[in-house]
Parts: C-alpha cells; sequence; structure tokens
C-alpha cells in the first residue's frame, strides 16, 4: 500500500484505553538533524509513543522506521500512532540489548540512513501510578520498562544490602544523602510502595536540603529505575552498534535527560570520531586510530526557553548529533 502522503493524526491525549500519548522533545531540532540523511532505513530505538517517528515520516517519505521499544504499552501505542504510514513500519518489542538480532532479521545486511535514541523514562510512564516510577503517586515498587523481566524495584529496596543501596544512589543519580538514605531504607523494611518509599527519603534528608533542588525523593526513583532497567550498561554497545550500521553520509542523534547517559553518549560520539585516538592534540597520529564519524556540533544543544515552558520535562534534555564518514586515519 502507498502511504508516501499519508498525513497523521494529531498525537492524541493520553485516555484509560490508551495512556501512552507521547509529546516528542525538541522535535524540530530533531527534525532539523536528520533532515539531511540519504533515503532508506531509520530505527527509531526507543520509539515510545511515535510521536518523533510520526514526524519524521511525514518529513521523508523516501524512509521507512524500524522502530523498537522495550515496553509494550509504547509498541501498541505507536501502532495506532503510526498506522496510517503502512508498510514503511517495521515495529518490534525488544530492548536495546536485542538491537543486532532486530537489525539482522528485519535488513539483513543493509545500512541504516539515520537513528534516534530518546533517553530515560517516558511522561506516560511516570504518569501512570501502577508503573511505579511516580513519587508523587502511591503505587506498586515496580519501574520495569518491560514487564517481562523478573526484577523490580521492590527487589532491589528490600534484597540489596545498605552498602549496595548507597552505590546505587551514588552511581546513577549523584545522591550526597546516600548512606542516610540506604541506612532508612534497610531499617523500614518491608518497603511496599512508592508513597512509603518516597516519604522515607524525604524523612531520611536533613531539613535544609528538602527545600532545594525540586522534590527530595527525585534522585532515589531516577536511581533505582536505572538499576532495575540496567539502562547505562546496554547504551554504550548499543550505540557503537547503531553508529557501525550507518552508511556514509547517515545521521545519529540522541536525547539524554541524565548526567550518566549523557556522559555515555559523548563518549562513544567521541570514540566513533577520533578512532580512539590517544596521541597528544597538537602532534601527527601515531596510533594508527581510524575516524568512522564526526559530530557536528560541540557540546550538547539544550532546548529553548519556550519549550521548556510548554514541556517542563524537557528541561533536562542534551541533544547530540553524529554523521558517518568514510573510514579515514587520524591525521
Amino acid at each position: 500500500m502507498d502511504t508516501s502522503d499519508a498525513t497523521p493524526e494529531p498525537i492524541p491525549e493520553a485516555t484509560p484505553e490508551n495512556p501512552f500519548r507521547h509529546l516528542p522533545v525538541m522535535l524540530d531540532e530533531v527534525l532539523a538533524a536528520l533532515e539531511p540523511m540519504p533515503a532508506g532505513a531509520f530505527l527509531d530505538a526507543t520509539v515510545g509513543g511515535g510521536g518523533h517517528a510520526a514526524a519524521l515520516l511525514d518529513a521523508r517519505p523516501d524512509c521507512r522506521l524500524i522502530g523498537i521499544d522495550r515496553d509494550a504499552e509504547a509498541i501498541e501505542a505507536a501502532g495506532h500512532r503510526l498506522a496510517a504510514f503502512g508498510e514503511r513500519v517495521h515495529l518490534v518489542h525488544a530492548a536495546f540489548r536485542d538491537l543486532s538480532g532486530v537489525l539482522a532479521h528485519v535488513l539483513g545486511g543493509d545500512p541504516l540512513v539515520g537513528f534516534l535514541f530518546d533517553l530515560g523514562v517516558s511522561s506516560p510512564q511516570l504518569d501512570r501510578s501502577e508503573r511505579g516510577f511516580s513519587y508523587r503517586e502511591p503505587g506498586p515498587l515496580d519501574m520495569r520498562m518491560d514487564r517481562r523481566q523478573t526484577r523490580t524495584a521492590a527487589d532491589l529496596v528490600n534484597g540489596s544490602t545498605e552498602s549496595e543501596l548507597a552505590a546505587i544512589l551514588r552511581t546513577h543519580a549523584d545522591e550526597r544523602h546516600a548512606g542516610r538514605i540506604a541506612a532508612a531504607l534497610v531499617a523500614a523494611r518491608p518497603v511496599t510502595d512508592t508513597r512509603q518509599l518516597a516519604d522515607l527519603v524525604r524523612d531520611a534528608i536533613p531539613a535544609p536540603a528538602r527545600r532545594r533542588g525540586g522534590h527530595p525523593a527525585k534522585r532515589t526513583f531516577q536511581a533505582l529505575r536505572i538499576a532495575v532497567n540496567d539502562e547505562l550498561a546496554q547504551l554504550p554497545g548499543t550505540l557503537d552498534m547503531a553508529i557501525e550500521r550507518l552508511v556514509t553520509g547517515g545521521r545519529g542523534v540522541v536525547l539524554a535527560y541524565h548526567s550518566g547517559e549523557d556522559r555515555i553518549v559523548k563518549e562513544r560520539f567521541d570514540q566513533a570520531a577520533t578512532g580512539g585516538c590517544t596521541c597528544p592534540a597538537r602532534l601527527p597520529c601515531g596510533c594508527g586510530a581510524v575516524s568512522t564519524a564526526r559530530t557536528l556540533r560541540r557540546g550538547a544543544r539544550l532546548p529553548s526557553d519556550a519549550e521548556q515552558a510548554r514541556n517542563p520535562r524537557a528541561a533536562s534534555a542534551r541533544l547530540r548529533v553524529l554523521e558517518r564518514t568514510n573510514p579515514e586515519k587520524r591525521p
């Protein structure tokens, strides 16, 4: 079926029947970054509700989409959102660690012309208390993006040692009061829901610190979510694989919302751009490093003030762009 002239429906409001409403972050910037990519197959590795994907398919009738997401509800919502594009869309319920197999199955040996990673937790996941991501509403201690996995936040909170919990909070959230919070959680076991967890964290933090930086439990919930879903461990290899799959002239775009995510993205993009060269900057390369890409902006791009006002959850977004080049020995 030819759907190249299809006009997608507006992004729907969330409903009980279809709760996965996706408000795409930095949409204009993402489309501008991907506009020069060639025609062909594009990967949306975090398709969510399909907001970015629909805009891209509408703007580029010469591209087809491979969309993956580890959240089954997101895949279902994206299917509804992108139905007008027919056979140009291939959606797969899969995690980052599954990407190699997905691309081999869908593309064989063909390359990608572009990719997008919109990292972190989505608004629909935060807004549904039964998913357990929110510190503002009572819900089960779940936090699984893929509910096929067995490990939940309850398993971490109630089964980890005090030192393990403190390490999770420091590593994934730079939590200054990690030791105090971990001790409070261990002392209160069993911790059974998100309301209890948020209250325990709030009470463990010194009163002056509670009045700064938003909700006092924000960092703890972030750290547990990252640990439950093994988010950071999967990212480096998946980015390397996506970059390697790009055709010359292909573009890669990543939106990160957490310093740990953004640090990994910068490192992997720099690795591709430098070939891993460790020679002094002012001297010719003597290690034989081969560059396979170039970064298109020094540093990350931030959302506009207007977008942050319209969508406060976009405030922490950091956008980085890479272009695949012909392999070339570093000068």
